[in-house]
């Protein structure tokens, strides 16, 4: 029992308020950061708040006042009335011909232009020498105003040349490249024969007189007009949520080594299974599970999240190893 002890207290450290537990081992005076109204043997740690809300119900407006627009039809009556069934118009009574002549004139029918001519590259013959052996100089037997006694054998070696040998080789190279040339392609004419009007047609015109006819004729008394009807705003009642305090900071009574018992914490596992909010072993450790079931059970009651705290516990319905039920 005492090994369960430790163990849930060494995890239970990282869940309640150090700065409380510092400050009772090194000062006894009243500091004003730490709980006003601590009772011994809890413990305490700063824990956060989230925001407090409310449902707010208020009526808001739903469709505004507005117009309906409803349309009066226009009103006729009938009346007899003199229209034109005809206009005044001209009638053609005499027309006299154009008179022509006729003339022969030279048409352009293909103007001057120029094509170009490709005239092609012209070629020589070039003959040139090339060196097929070069002259050189060789040591013959023989006699000679030139000799040389070979000592090894005595004999007269003579200096003879040999000239150098060449042949004539003939290549064909272009003299003149090939070129353009424009030639001017002179402008074609057609003669031909065609008639000029010499006195235009002569038309004499005679008017016709417009004619008119009594009908019954449908005249507009009144127009179309609209008429606007005023149509009431509707409204609606809704809800929303309205925040009544902020989130904060603040101390609240948590799980420590003094009032963490396993049986507390086998209780505590027990309750968040119930709830939905745990699905591990029920062995009386505080383990991981066991704070994330916590704070998903806060986050989800909108509790204060920081550690196991005694309203938390409250919730759960868990009773602390001295019978209390957290408040």
């Amino acid at each position: 029992m005492s090994g369960h002890r430790i163990h849930a207290g060494l995890l239970l450290a990282a869940l309640i308020a150090s700065p409380l537990a510092l400050a009772q081992q090194t000062t006894t005076a009243y500091d004003a950061s730490l709980p006003l109204l601590a009772r011994p043997g809890e413990c305490y740690a700063r824990v956060y708040t989230p925001p407090q809300f409310k449902t707010v119900t208020e009526s808001v407006l739903r469709k505004a006042a507005s117009e309906r627009i409803e349309i009066v039809p226009e009103r006729y009556e009938w009346a007899e009335e003199t229209v034109m069934v005809k206009p005044a118009s001209e009638r053609i009574v005499e027309v006299v011909p154009a008179e022509y002549r006729w003339e022969e004139q030279s048409v352009l029918v293909k103007p001057e232009s120029e094509r170009i001519e490709q005239v092609p590259a012209t070629y020589r013959n070039v003959t040139e020498r090339q060196l097929v052996r070069p002259a050189s100089q060789q040591w013959q037997r023989g006699r000679g105003l030139v000799e040389k006694v070979d000592n090894l054998t005595g004999d007269i070696m003579c200096l003879v040349e040999t000239p150098a040998e060449y042949r004539d080789v003939t290549r064909s190279e272009v003299d003149q490249p090939a070129t353009t040339r424009r030639v001017t392609v002179p402008a074609e004419y057609q003669t031909v024969r065609r008639q000029v009007l010499v006195k235009e047609a002569e038309v004499r015109r005679e008017t016709v007189p417009a004619q008119y006819q009594t009908v019954k004729v449908r005249k507009l008394v009144e127009p179309a007009r609209e008429q606007r009807i005023a149509v009431p705003a509707e409204y609606q009642t809704v809800s929303r949520e309205e925040k009544i305090s902020d989130g904060r900071m603040e101390w609240r009574g948590v799980l420590c080594q003094t009032n963490a018992t396993p049986d507390t914490v086998r209780a505590l596992q027990n309750a968040l299974k119930s709830a939905g909010f745990y699905s591990g072993p029920i062995d009386g450790r505080i383990g991981s599970g066991t704070v994330d079931g916590v704070r998903r059970y806060q986050a989800a009651n909108g509790l204060a999240q920081g550690g196991i705290t005694l309203e938390t516990l409250q919730g759960l319905g868990v009773r602390l190893a001295d019978g209390r039920d957290g408040r």
